[in-house]
């Protein structure tokens, strides 16, 4: 037994984790940095608002328990998924392997994410075991996005020197090569172990030239174009033009970076050029195009015939005139600045299309490709410019263009969504239809549908790049027949049916496809309500078939004779037709019950209306109601009519109903009342028409009904829940 005494629970020093868990929210929001606590279990325990702010949500942890990691969703940083029970918390809890400067990209529920720079260590009590494990991470997403910008810059760079087509290579300030890439080594020959690390003098076959062009860049100068001729590994003679300058350090020259470009073709085409002159001549005024020369300033030195029938000029005129001079002025001062930067060598040629004017006033327009003769010491000599008239192809674009943007006038008109693709299912154009229909504007690059999320008709997800223009796009066929449901980002559902189109050029291919979708929510609704009208007037003709039967065979039980059969039995189909008729008319929604009482009393009062009173307030009776209550209401106002106060010329009747409260909740009492008619004997014995004014309130509607033959004149009184009868109760 040990004589050492334990101390007391209360007296033991809290480990970190409980030290951690117990100091509370406030506490970890001191920390400069986002901090959350998982147990030994992984579940999270505690976090601070810089962690919610990281993970865009804040986890509820007395609601639902969350492993390892508060964050929406996790991610390696090659994009590959990383599961929380993976992640590096789930292995510190379990095996309490720590994270040092770990990336992770953590998404957020909208969808954002960022980098995350997380560091984990494993929280032990005092015995070494491991009781949780804490993760302070941070946000360096912007921290990433510099340094990719950098390194892409970077590699830009490398890319540019290595991969340029233009030879380069870097010289030191004492001459020696420093770097060349691929073009200037295939330019000469030499491989890198060859030509790096040499002074450049050695590779130029002129001493005085390669003297002059260090001298120049040695006094800051910066070399344009400059001429000089390189011995290549086999010996031939390249005629190379250089453009340089030079990188100085507190006036001290580091290195010269060279462009060389080789123009030995150029140079040697030069003297075929002069020896095929003659030949050219023939040409140049059989050729079905215009060709001018024209001098620095734009003169005209020589034109083809070509060029003179274009414009409507002869030859003459022309000579006198430079090529500003029959422009159009719209297009003067374009083309007077590309010439400009042309005779400059800042350009060698150029493309333009311009409009002219003839002599006529009459326009036309020309595509014009310009180019430049220059001497052997790079000197502009003359600028060779030739002419093409695409009037026709001109007027042809603007119709088409016209014709285009009068089909997008018209699909943005259109009431229905229409938006067009190119072949990859990327969106090129929607209409505002579309962007009512889907609730959203399409993001940029966004394919195949313009709608936020679908679904099939029975509600089932539908992919995007599963939907019918998908389908068309992928199997190059128009789509039909089908419907889909588009759901916009607040929550409602529009069904459609859509129309996809491909779209080919004239050669037949694919360039894109466009749809039409239809929004079909009225036709749905309209289904919906004949479906359930037919099911209504499928119940309703059963339960009206089942009631004349009653009627016939309760009527004919209780008739005294054929005639009174008849009479009766005619009286009650009347009162269930017009209760029918009321009905329809509302395509039996509903019924007034103010409505229904004077449709049922003014057939039968004739001209004793005046002394009729019907009052209340405004009830709309359900249709179940309306019918149960028009049987009882005419069986009433028949004996009222045959034996009561409107068979009489001084009775009167009053037809009352108020709301009411009862045990059972709230309810409708109607009174009917008969006064100053012929005076009223009890019937010796309880007749059909009392049996069924009872059915129809009591048992079809769950009412109470009492009948009181008073000698002043007949009373009824009707109540009935307001649950089952009214249809704003």
């Amino acid at each position: 037994m040990s004589n050492v005494e334990e101390f007391p629970l209360a007296a033991r020093r809290p480990t970190e984790y409980e030290a951690l868990v117990a100091a509370g929210a406030s506490a970890l929001d001191a920390i400069p940095g986002a901090v959350y606590i998982c147990d030994n279990e992984g579940w999270l325990v505690a976090y601070n608002s810089e962690a919610a702010k990281v993970w865009g949500r804040a986890p509820e942890l007395a609601e639902t328990r969350e492993r390892f990691c508060g964050s929406h969703r996790l991610f390696l940083t090659d994009g590959a998924p990383l599961a929380h029970e993976v992640c590096p918390m789930a292995e510190a809890v379990r095996s309490g392997v720590e994270t040092r400067n770990a990336e992770v990209v953590i998404e957020r529920p909208d969808g954002s994410r960022c980098v995350a720079l997380v560091n984990i260590r494993a929280l032990k009590d005092h015995r070494g075991r491991i009781q949780g494990a804490i993760n302070c991470f941070q946000d360096i997403t912007a921290h990433k996005a510099i340094e990719d910008e950098l390194r892409r810059k970077h590699q830009d760079l490398e890319d540019f020197f290595e991969n340029s087509a233009i030879a380069l290579h870097v010289v030191s300030g004492d001459g020696i090569i420093q770097r060349a890439n691929q073009a200037e080594l295939n330019l000469l020959g030499y491989s890198q172990h060859e030509y790096v690390g040499r002074h450049i003098a050695e590779f130029h076959a002129d001493a005085p030239v390669i003297g002059d062009i260090l001298h120049r860049l040695a006094s800051g100068e910066q070399l344009e174009r400059y001429a000089a001729r390189l011995r290549a590994k086999d010996g031939s003679i390249k005629h190379v033009l250089i453009t340089s300058n030079c990188r100085f350090e507190h006036g001290r020259m580091i290195n010269t970076r060279c462009f060389t470009m080789d123009v030995t073709e150029t140079y040697e085409a030069e003297a075929a050029r002069r020896a095929s002159e003659a030949r050219l001549a023939a040409t140049y005024e059989a050729a079905t195009i215009g060709i001018a020369e024209v001098d620095e300033h734009g003169r005209l030195l020589r034109v083809n015939d070509a060029l003179c029938k274009m414009l409507g000029r002869s030859r003459e005129e022309l000579l006198t005139m430079s090529f500003l001079d029959y422009t159009h002025e719209s297009s003067r001062e374009q083309d007077s600045a590309f010439y400009a930067r042309q005779i400059r060598g800042e350009i060698d040629n150029y493309v333009i299309r311009k409009q002219a004017i003839r002599p006529d006033g009459t326009s036309l327009y020309l595509d014009v490709y310009s180019s430049s003769v220059r001497g052997a010491n790079g000197r502009f000599g003359h600028g060779v410019r030739v002419v093409q008239d695409v009037t026709a192809a001109k007027l042809m674009e603007d119709r088409i263009r016209e014709s285009e943007q009068h089909m997008r006038d018209l699909l943005e008109a259109l009431p229905a969504a229409v938006y067009t693709t190119d072949a990859e299912g990327r969106i090129t154009f929607f209409n505002k239809a579309a962007v009512e229909m889907a609730g959203r504007t399409p993001l940029a690059g966004q394919q195949w549908c313009v709608t936020w999320r679908l679904y099939t008709p029975e509600g089932v997800p539908l992919p995007h790049d599963q939907c019918p223009m998908a389908v068309a796009l992928k199997e190059d066929r128009p789509v039909r027949g089908v419907e889909a449901v588009a759901e916009r980002p607040d929550g409602s559902r529009v069904p459609f049916i859509p129309y996809p189109m491909p779209l080919h050029d004239a050669n037949g291919r694919l360039t894109g496809a466009i749809n039409m979708l239809v929004d079909i929510t009225e036709r749905k609704h309209a289904e919906n309500r004949q479906k359930t009208l037919i099911d209504e007037l499928n119940h309703r003709v059963k339960n009206t078939l089942a009631t004349v039967q009653s009627l016939a065979l309760q009527t004919v039980k209780h008739a005294g004779s054929l005639a009174d059969f008849a009479n009766n039995f005619q009286a009650r189909l009347l009162a269930l037709a017009r209760a029918h008729d009321l009905l329809t008319k509302r395509h039996w929604q509903n019924a007034p019950l103010r409505t229904l009482a004077e449709e049922v009393l003014a057939p039968l009062a004739g001209g004793a209306q005046a002394r009729m009173t019907i009052e209340g307030p405004s009830i709309d009776l359900t249709p179940r109601a309306a019918l149960s209550f028009t049987m009882a209401l005419g069986e009433l106002a028949t004996n009222a009519t045959k034996y009561g106060a409107l068979s009489s010329e001084n009775g009167t009747l009053s037809l009352r109903s108020q709301r009411i409260e009862t045990a059972q909740g709230p309810a409708l009492r109607i009174e009917w009342r008969e006064r100053d008619g012929p005076a009223v004997t009890p019937p010796t014995r309880r007749g059909f028409g009392v049996r069924l004014m009872e059915r129809c309130i009591e048992t079809d509607l769950g009412g109470q009904f009492e009948l009181v033959f008073e000698p002043s004149g007949v009373f009824c009184q009707m109540i009935l829940p307001i649950a089952s009868c009214a249809e704003n109760g």
